[in-house]
């Protein structure tokens, strides 16, 4: 006796609906539990090896936090200097692991530590200051250039052989000049020569930070060239992956049925090709959003903005281990984070990770 075929809708469209039966019949998508759950535990492993490094790693540089600070305050007296030891658990007394698990102690209760660059204000608090900064001003300009080069890449890659595809040396060489010449570059012409913006610093002197609209406004006028330049200086990478990523699937064999089938350009370019090569852009999108904390130090010693980058360069220099462990902890969490986003994106996003489940 043969089986019967079950009973497809009158639109049911096999391209769009992928080469299983019975997912598409199902209409639901299958949660990959096992692959989410492996990389949940790789990432908790690797969370704790990075906090780990991030305990020990300042503590083998030359000197110390309380060194450093009274080579800046000379009028501390020695007792004084030994209470900041003791508060800071740097006291002789106390022994490396004995350290390492008060660290540990102290950060499951959100306790960071206090930083003696910035007068014994919590870790915390300062760190959440300058990465109000760093968010809105990088995780803008890396949105906006991540929108700009994919849609123009895939436009590009799609317009094959035409004019389009100057965009593509145009943008690239912009990606090769170092960014600090490119800033340097744009503070020289746009700032200095032209005078249309401010030289660097987060708002004007005088200005006081609320919620304004005179506030806002200047804000934005401060942070207008460097985020310029961020978009610029990393364009021409999203648009070249973008690119090439469609120059390989538009030779695919559902793009070729699907054009046959006479749909219209629009909607094989978007919901097809363009759909499918933006996976690898995912990635790289994750990636770019984990280093934003961190990757803006260049940016922000140029143009002297209050980010996370500058106060990270700073308490290297003050050799202030709190303050270096909780900028390098939230640098370590927003990249995993960031890694963690992109995989569960992927796993909904491309058939073949439910299948190697299944």
């Amino acid at each position: 006796m043969s089986a019967v075929a079950p009973q497809l809708p009158a639109d049911f469209d096999a391209i769009e609906a992928g080469t299983t039966a019975t997912s598409a019949v199902k209409g639901r998508i299958r949660v990959p539990w096992r692959f989410l759950g492996n990389r949940a535990l790789f990432y908790l492993f690797t969370l704790w090896a990075a906090i780990t490094i991030n305990f020990f790693l300042p503590r083998l540089m030359k000197g110390d936090a309380v060194s450093a600070y009274l080579a800046r305050n000379r009028n501390v007296s020695p007792e004084a200097a030994e209470a900041l030891r003791a508060l800071l658990g740097l006291d002789a007394d106390t022994s490396l692991w004995q350290q390492y698990i008060e660290y540990w102690s102290h950060l499951l209760q959100g306790d960071l530590g206090i930083s003696l660059l910035h007068g014994m204000r919590p870790v915390t608090e300062v760190v959440g200051q300058s990465l109000i900064w760093t968010v809105a001003l990088v995780g803008f300009a890396t949105l906006l250039a991540f929108t700009i080069g994919t849609v123009g890449g895939a436009i590009v890659g799609w317009r094959r052989g035409s004019r389009l595809d100057l965009l593509i040396p145009i943008t690239t060489f912009f990606s090769t000049i170092p960014y600090f010449w490119l800033g340097l570059l744009a503070i020289a012409v746009f700032s200095v020569a032209l005078g249309w913006f401010p030289i660097g610093k987060a708002y004007g002197v005088g200005v006081v930070p609320e919620w304004s609209w005179e506030f806002i406004g200047d804000v934005i006028h401060h942070g207008f060239l460097p985020a310029a330049t961020i978009i610029l200086a990393s364009l021409g990478g999203w648009m070249l992956g973008m690119r090439n990523m469609m120059l390989t699937v538009l030779d695919e064999d559902y793009v070729t049925v699907a054009q046959a089938k006479g749909m219209p350009n629009d909607r094989v370019l978007w919901r097809y090709a363009a759909r499918n090569a933006v996976l690898p852009q995912i990635q790289s999108f994750a990636l770019a959003l984990g280093f934003i904390v961190g990757g803006t130090i260049v940016m922000e010693v140029v143009f002297s903005y209050p980010g996370v980058g500058k106060l990270l360069l700073d308490a290297t220099n003050a050799k202030d281990y709190a303050l270096m462990q909780g900028v390098f902890l939230v640098i370590t969490l927003s990249v995993l984070l960031a890694n963690l986003l992109a995989d569960v994106a992927y796993a909904f996003l491309d058939p073949r990770t439910r299948q190697t489940e299944a």
